[in-house]
């Protein structure tokens, strides 16, 4: 009689095991979605304490500029204006931008620096230089690993069937951390002006 169950209940357990599994399976990937939107969120903070690095050290490195180089306001003033835009930003996507804005800049101002020998041969200047330089650095390996965890989440909200679980329980695709446009043009100082 036993034997007989099963044989007369084999189809219904054989659903029940694939239902089983199917659920494990959707467990799996939305816990798996909370994870990869939990590393995302925690690697930018890692990007924003880079950023906010750097931006500890500008109004240092504007105010030893600054007394060497009056003529340059504009970039000092479009540095402040940057750097108050990443302040006021509230998404990811504003503050990358804002962060954005704040490199193109300041790579304007580095080219100024240049045309200053004075203010090269200044110690106070080139620590400064330095210590920016090593915060650029660490921006860039933040930014890439953000990239990096943006594109594996990304990549399996776009995936069938992962995609069905994604749009069942909301989770979209992330931003990248860009370069905006126009930021690898080496601006041009004309002191001649």
């Amino acid at each position: 009689m036993e034997q007989n169950f099963w044989q007369k209940n084999r189809n219904l357990l054989i659903i029940i095991v694939v239902v089983v599994l199917l659920i494990f399976w959707v467990v799996g990937k939305y816990n798996y979605f909370v994870s990869q939107n939990e590393a995302i969120t925690g690697q930018w903070a890692q990007v924003e304490n880079q950023l906010q690095r750097r931006f500890d050290l500008i109004p240092n490195v504007i105010n030893t500029v600054k007394g060497i180089t009056k003529q340059e306001k504009d970039v000092f003033e479009k540095l402040a204006e940057a750097r108050t835009r990443y302040t006021g930003a509230t998404t990811t996507d504003q503050k990358a931008v804002a962060a954005t804005q704040v490199e193109s800049t300041l790579s304007r101002l580095l080219v100024v620096v240049e045309n200053y020998p004075t203010l090269n041969s200044s110690q106070s200047f080139r620590d400064l230089t330095v210590e920016l330089e090593g915060a650029e650095n660490r921006i860039s390996v933040e930014r890439m690993k953000y990239n990096d965890l943006v594109k594996n989440l990304n990549a399996n909200v776009k995936r069938f069937p992962s995609s069905i679980i994604a749009s069942i329980f909301g989770v979209e695709e992330r931003s990248y951390f860009e370069i905006a446009e126009g930021v690898e043009v080496v601006p041009k100082v004309d002191f001649n002006q």
